[in-house]
């Protein structure tokens, strides 16, 4: 387990993103925890607990990066562990590529992709999402590919080390782990997979939360996702209320 840092003395929020989104008429304060780098072997509860602590408040939600998640769990696969088929190699080849992830567009994730939901059902997203294209539509693939699908997170420039070298997966059972969070810290918990594409709520604990608030809450990812090391973040309603 790696050593942990002295617990940060005030919230903040990352320079490179606002601290406040509006939605509904109601304003909320979107705080970043930075955390050390999280790895399989910690806690995740102990760790949240550490970095948290006199900070929450009552009418808080706390939510954690899947990314985060799923390292605790050894869902983070060394590159050099992952050996391609043929149909990962080609089917990558057809991955639109964007400068906020790399997605399915290296054999690495794609192999991992055709494991993680299934050879069939992505020769399927696979073939839905050339019909869309022809039609001018986007985003079919995952659609029919699903979550797991969508989660998988490749090595880029800006991707925070040693994680650089690694296809990170979907965290197994979201839905429990942001229960067993939620029970510890005495606060509403999220599991997030938010980038600069799009927003995912993939755990929520209670059950009752309102996931689709959440996400426009979140949706201009304010914990970031390279150099920033702030898996943590929580939402908290600001004092201000506009009409």
């Amino acid at each position: 387990m790696a050593e942990m840092q002295a617990q940060p003395v005030a919230l903040s929020y990352n320079e490179e993103k606002n601290l406040i989104r509006e939605v509904n008429g109601i304003a909320y304060n979107r705080y970043a925890i930075r955390t050390h780098v999280i790895q399989y072997g910690d806690d995740l509860v102990e760790v949240t607990k550490q970095y948290t602590q006199g900070l929450l408040q009552p009418g808080d939600i706390f939510f954690i990066t899947e990314k985060a998640v799923a390292c605790t769990q050894q869902r983070a696969i060394p590159m050099a562990d992952i050996h391609p088929r043929p149909l990962a190699k080609f089917l990558c080849k057809f991955v639109k590529k964007t400068p906020y992830g790399i997605g399915l567009g290296i054999p690495e994730t794609m192999e991992m992709a055709l494991r993680e939901c299934g050879t069939l059902r992505i020769l399927l997203a696979a073939f839905v999402s050339a019909i869309g294209k022809l039609f001018g539509q986007h985003g079919w693939f995952y659609k029919v590919a699903g979550t797991k699908a969508r989660a998988i997170d490749g090595p880029c420039d800006c991707t925070l080390p040693p994680y650089n070298h690694y296809v990170v997966l979907s965290p197994a059972e979201p839905e429990k782990v942001a229960e067993r969070v939620s029970k510890a810290l005495g606060v509403p918990t999220l599991i997030t997979d938010i980038n600069d594409l799009g927003a995912d709520i993939l755990g929520a604990y209670p059950p009752d939360i309102d996931c689709a608030l959440m996400t426009e809450i979140l949706r201009d990812n304010p914990l970031g996702q390279s150099h920033e090391q702030t898996p943590f973040g929580i939402i908290r309603k600001t004092q201000m209320q506009t009409a």
